[in-house]
């Protein structure tokens, strides 16, 4: 792949997110129009300046995700006959890794300028929560060999950490403490579901999930919304203040079922990282803030050694010792992840994206990190099937 495919070429222009949390009252189309005009306003363009809605799949409602497929976002944003296409995108949690590739292909190909990538869902209320839990923990399990032995995410994530700590001697206060660095985030994040104070006592002493796993080291199903506006760097920089540039992208496919994994303690995330750094022009020293996908705290050890950012086995205590936290020297999962904010789906991994825009966007409110200008993000969808790895700069890194 060409170096600088995207960097200087592709720019995030706007963003819109509403609270995570639980939300019976509310609609998951009106949920996503929310968005939409909170991104089309912070991008300081129109609606009917969108050619493309890039919706991706709504777990929740077989009903509600094919009306995203077909159009009805179009409809009830009033871009009917003026919108060249509506496209939806979907490989769960890493869904906004692929948005920003596909948008950005047709971008350069001259066959859109704007287009609003979307994501919604009503993991906690759409849906009776005990069916959620089922349906959520076995959706990517190998149906016909894994789940009727009772093989589920919380399974899969046990697997992980057993293993990892195996090779690595982590301990488990080391893994407590990831969940401790997001919620001290999400303590900052009016958008977050969980924003008390805790403790590596408290994520010890909850029951046990899958052992080694506790459940406050667990996500936690929400509901939840979030988009942002992807165009050209040039077109970016004519409506925005604050664009922010697709720098370099790099992702692979290692598995579908976990048992055909060949490393599960390292996935792909060293060969996407690679690759993106590699396009970007940059190396790991250069980044100010990692933004990793989080469903379960090993993950968020794994990427942070895989990207370069810590030596393999040092990453537990790095965490623990505090530098992930607000103030520390590398910042990470600054919206407190789906530890703390809540997992919506697909928009697990959308709300990593959108908080690494925000960052670099200086619209971070009580926990924007200074002087940031590069940051890393991580995605991964399904048993962690894939490893996506995107790299964002401000108009000074560019």
């Amino acid at each position: 792949m060409p170096k600088n495919r995207f960097r200087g070429k592709i720019a995030i222009a706007g963003i819109g997110e509403v609270p995570t949390g639980k939300y019976p009252e509310r609609d998951c189309i009106e949920s996503a129009v929310i968005v939409a005009k909170e991104a089309i306003n912070d991008a300081g363009i129109k609606k009917d300046d969108i050619d493309v809605i890039m919706p991706t799949g709504t777990i929740f409602s077989r009903h509600v995700n094919t009306d995203l497929a077909l159009s009805r976002l179009a409809e009830e944003l009033g871009l009917n006959y003026r919108l060249k296409d509506n496209i939806q995108v979907f490989n769960g949690g890493s869904s906004s890794s692929t948005m920003v590739k596909v948008a950005g292909g047709l971008i350069l190909a001259g066959l859109a300028k704007v287009i609003l990538c979307i994501q919604c869902d009503k993991l906690a209320t759409g849906i009776n929560i005990n069916e959620a839990i089922d349906l959520f923990a076995t959706l990517g399990i190998y149906e016909e060999f894994e789940v009727p032995y009772g093989f589920n995410f919380s399974a899969v994530a046990g697997l992980v950490t057993q293993r990892y700590m195996y090779e690595t001697g982590t301990t488990s206060e080391e893994i407590a403490s990831v969940c401790v660095s997001n919620r001290k985030w999400a303590e900052l994040n009016p958008n977050a579901m969980f924003r008390k104070p805790l403790t590596i006592g408290e994520v010890l002493s909850s029951k046990m999930l899958s052992t080694p796993l506790h459940a406050k080291e667990s996500n936690v199903l929400a509901d939840g919304a979030a988009a942002f506006i992807v165009t050209s760097w040039e077109y970016a920089k004519e409506i925005t203040k604050t664009p922010v540039a697709i720098l370099g992208t790099g992702s692979v496919v290692t598995h579908y079922s976990l048992a055909q994994e060949l490393d599960i303690t390292r996935f792909g995330f060293s060969k996407a990282s690679k690759e993106a750094h590699e396009m970007a022009g940059i190396t790991s020293e250069d980044i100010d803030i990692a933004e990793i996908y989080d469903s379960y705290p090993v993950f968020q050890l794994i990427t942070l050694e895989e990207l370069g950012l810590c030596e393999r086995g040092t990453a537990g205590k790095f965490v623990y010792e505090g530098n992930t936290w607000p103030s520390g020297v590398m910042p990470m999962t600054t919206n407190g992840g789906m530890l703390s904010q809540g997992h919506t789906g697909a928009g697990g991994g959308f709300a990593i994206f959108v908080e690494a825009v925000r960052q670099l966007m200086r619209k971070a409110g009580e926990r924007q990190v200074k002087d940031c200008t590069i940051a890393i993000e991580t995605s991964t969808g399904g048993t962690y099937m894939d490893s996506h790895v995107t790299i964002l700069g401000t108009k000074e890194s560019v």
